[in-house]
């Protein structure tokens, strides 16, 4: 039996099963072809994001974040870098709080930017702030490690 992993497609949402052993990074979408990981953080929506925690099987690091929000804008280089170095051992993904207020109230954002780490649909980790890149690493190491 060949162990396999559900990979939603960041572009249609498209749950695809690959192989444990295939090389992720390079893996297309069955349904629109395009990369599974393209070393970006995705933007979702509230039923995007609730499709991604149901169907994904790999870690989701979620920040939740404004565009008015000055720390949030000095998290985002750091954010978009990990997605580079680390996908597709994470989803890396960005609710915006004020287009998504009913989801960032269900997972208890009260500031931002607000970090989560989401393991088989359930909140592994969190993280208020981000002070520097090395910190956003240890953390990452810690509750999701490679």
């Amino acid at each position: 039996m060949i162990k396999t992993v559900n990979i939603v497609c960041p572009h249609c949402d498209a749950t695809n099963r690959l192989p444990a052993a295939r090389d992720a990074k390079a893996a297309k979408c069955g349904r629109c072809t395009k990369p599974l990981f393209e070393g970006q953080p995705v933007n979702l929506t509230t039923a995007r994001f609730r499709k991604h925690l149901s169907a994904s099987q790999i870690p989701i690091v979620a920040d939740f974040w404004a565009a008015w929000c000055g720390p949030c804008k000095a998290v985002a280089p750091i954010f978009a870098k990990a997605a580079v170095d680390l996908e597709p051992r994470a989803r890396f993904v960005k609710i915006d709080v004020d287009a998504e207020p009913a989801l960032s109230e269900a997972h208890g954002v009260r500031g931002i930017p607000s970090l989560f780490l989401f393991k088989d649909g359930k909140v592994a980790a969190h993280q208020a702030g981000l002070p520097d890149p090395g910190v956003f690493r240890r953390w990452l190491d810690e509750h999701a490690p490679a």
